[in-house]
């Protein structure tokens, strides 16, 4: 599979939504039915650079949201049937020629895959949060792991 990563045009929006809504229903088992909508893309990606990744010219296959004033990797989804393509592997790629400074992102600690993904991927973990609205690791760009992944 070519996988190519570009810049968001207001054309990806729908498709982007879709993609948005399938993967955190696919990553979040946990959340109650009714809690993911197809709008969250809007306002979740607000103000950053969304890059997305698409199959040679094809429609949307994941995308990726910064927040560059801080280096920090807001969101990172892939459509379900595409996961374990390289889709993510070239999203995070790209986001590095967008950080300032050596990127960070939270990630949920009950998202398993996603934790297994980052850490394949060169990030480490630097500190764990407990939060009521929910328990994440801080990771970072080839940091050095402060916290073990728990199984």
């Amino acid at each position: 599979m070519k996988i190519q990563v570009r810049e968001f045009l207001e054309a990806d929006r729908e498709a982007l939504r879709v993609v948005f809504f399938a993967s955190r229903q696919a990553a979040f088992p946990w959340d109650p039915p009714g809690a993911h909508r197809l709008g969250d893309f809007d306002m979740v990606t607000s103000g950053e650079r969304i890059l997305v990744a698409i199959e040679a010219g094809g429609a949307p296959l994941g995308f990726a949201s910064i927040f560059e004033p801080d280096s920090f990797l807001h969101n990172l989804f892939v459509d379900p049937a595409f996961q374990r393509c390289g889709v993510g592997r070239a999203l995070l790629t790209s986001c590095g020629r967008h950080f300032s400074s050596p990127g960070t992102l939270k990630c949920l600690k009950a998202n398993k895959s996603a934790q297994r993904f980052y850490l394949s991927q060169g990030w480490a973990i630097q500190a764990e949060v407990e939060e009521e609205t929910g328990n994440y690791f801080l990771m970072g760009q080839g940091a050095s792991s402060a916290a073990p992944l728990t199984p």
